[in-house]
């Protein structure tokens, strides 16, 4: 496929499909990003477009619940009622897809992709991509970069 198309195509094609692009005997499968359908909620949708919309905003509970006009204890109850999980879980992979697709398709530094997708270091970036990835960043980056 990559020789025929290009590694930009051959990458959406594997990813789309779930499989590997260039998979190494012994190497756990990578998923792409699963999509989240908007909540049908209003207060919580307008906290997933707040996420969405800028993943290094200040996404606390409280910031969100606030913003969304709920009480923090309803916020929390209600998002994770509507879309399976606590809003602090569903911000880190947000963070994560964004830092994935920077890792992926731009030549930045670890430090700068942990920046620009919301993480306040490089080591929290690591450690969430090693909670839900099961790899380091620079690892992900060395299988999946479209070069």
């Amino acid at each position: 496929m990559e020789a025929d198309h290009g590694p930009d195509v051959a990458q959406q094609i594997a990813r789309h499909l779930v499989v590997f692009l260039r998979r190494p005997g012994g190497q756990s499968q990578f998923a792409g990003p699963v999509w989240t359908p908007p909540a049908r909620r209003p207060g919580v949708r307008e906290a997933q477009d707040l996420i969405h919309g800028d993943p290094t905003a200040d996404l606390r509970v409280s910031v969100l619940a606030s913003r969304v006009g709920m009480s923090e204890r309803h916020f929390s109850r209600e998002f994770t009622r509507a879309l399976g999980c606590p809003p602090g879980d569903y911000v880190e992979q947000v963070r994560v897809d964004t830092a994935r697709r920077l890792l992926e398709t731009e030549p930045v530094l670890v430090t700068v992709a942990a920046a620009r997708a919301g993480f306040g270091s490089a080591e929290t970036m690591r450690r969430a991509f090693l909670r839900r990835l099961g790899v380091a960043p620079g690892h992900y980056r060395r299988r999946f970069a479209v070069h």
